[in-house]
């Protein structure tokens, strides 16, 4: 699948201003900063992407940032970053919606796919070096399931195929979720905790069997379509191996998705961990809710930038730190844009405070668990002072453009 194109990001030691240190990031399972990549020249970064029929919204947008961050600091700190992101072009979801609207799920899918890319590179975000739909990762995920069948962890009821779950010595060490939790979320986010036949309610679905009127493929488990959580495994192994750096996404993605996946890798290749971070954007709200199509109160990207600078829009999401769920006001937009003209303002001036303080402040914001608010401060106080260095906007311009994306 075609990704979007990529935006140069500026090398800081062409400024003079070295390089900085590896991330450290918020990981989910361990609860402590967890630095990425360690000595190695690699960093291997799986984030899961959209299912395409309700792109993009904020809630879409603030989790891609996240992870356009984290790669700007490997960036910045000299690793070559291998990213994958998927899609979730075949799924129940998107079903649903060609079922209400009369609309082939195909041109659904390839509609807002392409309106996703679009809105992806208006906010200057990194495209991934690996753009994977589930329909053309299907013979990757035939493997997966196989490999989980010769080893004793999948089993049939009726004609699917489900992964168990006490295969896994260590599933529940992603979420650290109690039995009766991730029964509850199964059942809330896509799971089947109650169906006849299963062995375990949390056990999972790798492979459905082909049902009528709904597409299938033909392959070595029978005719029928992926599960979801076994694409996402299928896909990061194909792409980044057995072992990764970060995996992310939502924060209503540790259970069940990132817990399945986790399992499902650890079982497939035996090794473990299958992440050394799991990384997570917490949840973006509107109107008193979370975000969602159910609930009708989605901020769609496209619609905000067709009278809005999209620099703004991302100056807007930076504004709130990922760890803690926040809720868009429409105001946002308004002061995100003063931000965006006063600092712009800042760089076109002819001098201005030497920038290596404030690039250091930069730094130590994101490279300390992605602390964007602290990193939108720096840049405030540096543009709000008076200075004589003739090199310190261009400067500063520079960091400012390849940590946070802003130009």
């Amino acid at each position: 699948m075609r990704s979007w194109p990529a935006v140069e990001v500026p090398r800081l030691a062409d400024f003079g201003l070295g390089t900085g240190d590896p991330p450290r990031v918020h990981d989910t399972a361990t609860g402590s900063l967890v630095a990425i990549g360690g000595d190695s020249d690699d960093v291997r970064i799986y984030v899961c992407g959209i299912t395409p029929y309700d792109a993009t919204h904020l809630g879409h947008a603030a989790t891609y940032l996240l992870f356009d961050l984290i790669q700007r600091a490997c960036l910045d700190a000299g690793k070559t970053v291998h990213y994958v992101q998927n899609v979730t072009d075949i799924d129940d979801p998107l079903l649903e919606r060609a079922s209400k609207t009369g609309e082939d799920w195909v041109a659904i899918a390839q509609r807002e796919t392409q309106l996703f890319r679009d809105d992806m590179a208006a906010l200057r975000m990194l495209p991934p070096e690996h753009f994977v739909g589930a329909v053309e990762a299907i013979p990757d995920i035939v493997d997966v399931v196989e490999t989980l069948r010769q080893k004793g962890a999948a089993y049939d009821v009726d004609t699917d195929i489900y992964f168990s779950v006490t295969a896994s010595e260590h599933f529940g060490e992603v979420g650290h979720y109690s039995a009766e939790e991730m029964v509850r979320l199964s059942a809330e986010r896509g799971g089947d905790p109650q169906r006849a036949g299963k062995k375990d309610p949390l056990d999972c679905l790798l492979w459905l069997s082909a049902r009528p009127g709904e597409p299938s493929w033909d392959s070595a488990l029978g005719a029928g379509r992926p599960g979801w959580h076994v694409e996402c495994t299928a896909i990061a192994l194909r792409h980044l191996g057995p072992v990764i750096d970060v995996q992310g996404g939502g924060s209503d993605l540790v259970f069940p998705h990132h817990e399945m996946g986790a399992a499902e890798a650890t079982v497939a290749t035996g090794q473990w961990p299958f992440a050394h971070a799991y990384v997570h954007q917490a949840m973006v709200g509107y109107d008193g809710e979370k975000m969602s199509k159910s609930r009708g109160n989605l901020v769609f990207v496209s619609r905000l930038r067709e009278n809005v600078d999209p620099l703004a829009i991302r100056l807007a999401l930076l504004a709130h730190d990922h760890r803690h769920d926040w809720e868009w006001h429409d105001n946002e937009i308004s002061s995100a844009e003063q931000r965006l003209k006063r600092w712009r303002a800042g760089f076109a001036r002819a001098t201005a405070p030497e920038a290596h303080r404030t690039v250091a402040e930069l730094r130590v914001a994101i490279g300390n668990g992605i602390d964007t608010p602290s990193a939108l401060s720096a840049v405030d106080r540096w543009v709000d002072a008076e200075g004589d260095d003739a090199q310190a906007p261009q400067q500063l311009a520079a960091a400012v453009d390849a940590l946070l994306g802003i130009v």
